[in-house]
Parts: structure tokens; sequence; C-alpha cells
């Protein structure tokens, strides 16, 4: 698919990722941010824009099974801590070890594109539920 422009409609739903700091929405919570700024959008232009933003570089799709793709604005190289509880994503700041150039090393056939590590626990929101 590709943005071949960023038009107000596709700026818009940039604009709701990136200023989502510390947050990574998924489509449904995109979908009701943009609709204050651009009220006729659909829920399936939304959709089709974050696919088109991701596939152009502008966004990182993180993925887990049976759940809904969030979407991530800092392409800055970084992890992620995952709460098993509530499904949150928190991003961790620190230096990243380099994963990959042993892999590529390893295996020259393997066409390598990058690499998820995600730590997974509880946040400290669910500690205190549970508490």
């Amino acid at each position: 698919m590709g943005i071949k422009r960023l038009t107000r409609q596709r700026r818009a739903v940039l604009e709701v990722v990136q200023h989502a700091k510390g947050y990574h929405p998924d489509a449904a919570w995109v979908y009701g941010e943009v609709r204050k700024a651009v009220p006729n959008i659909s829920l399936g232009t939304v959709y089709r824009t974050l696919e088109a933003l991701t596939e152009d570089g502008y966004l990182m799709p993180l993925s887990r099974p049976g759940e809904a793709i969030r979407y991530d604005a800092n392409l800055d190289g970084h992890l992620h801590l995952t709460c098993r509880k509530c499904g949150e994503f928190f991003d961790i700041v620190a230096p990243l070890p380099d994963l990959l150039s042993g892999v590529r090393a390893k295996y020259p056939e393997f066409e390598l594109e990058g690499v998820q590590v995600e730590y997974q626990g509880v946040c400290q929101k669910c500690k205190n539920v549970d508490g």
C-alpha cells in the first residue's frame, strides 16, 4: 500500500500515535482519538493508514498472538516490558545489545529484518490491584 503523501487524515493518524507518549495504542483507540480532529474518518481508513504508515517506516507494529496490533512511534532502538495481566507495553530505555550481528554471521543465507525482545511480568498498577 504505502503512503503517497501525508493527507490531513493520514497526518492526524500519525500525530495521534506520536503523541501517545509511553502508550502503545491499537487501531480502535487511534480511531477514537482521530475522530476528535477528523470526525468523518472511518475505522477502515484508520486501519489502512496504520498499515501504510507501518510499511513506510513511520510506525512499528507490536503484536502478540490473540491480541490487537499495537503501534509504536518511537523508532529509536528500544525494548519492551509487557504486563501479562493487562497486556500493556512499556518502553525500556537502556543500551541495546547487538543481537543481530552474531546471528547474521552464523546464518548468512537468512535475510534478517530485525529482532524483537520482550520482557514479561506484572506492572505496578496490576500489582497494586492484587496486593
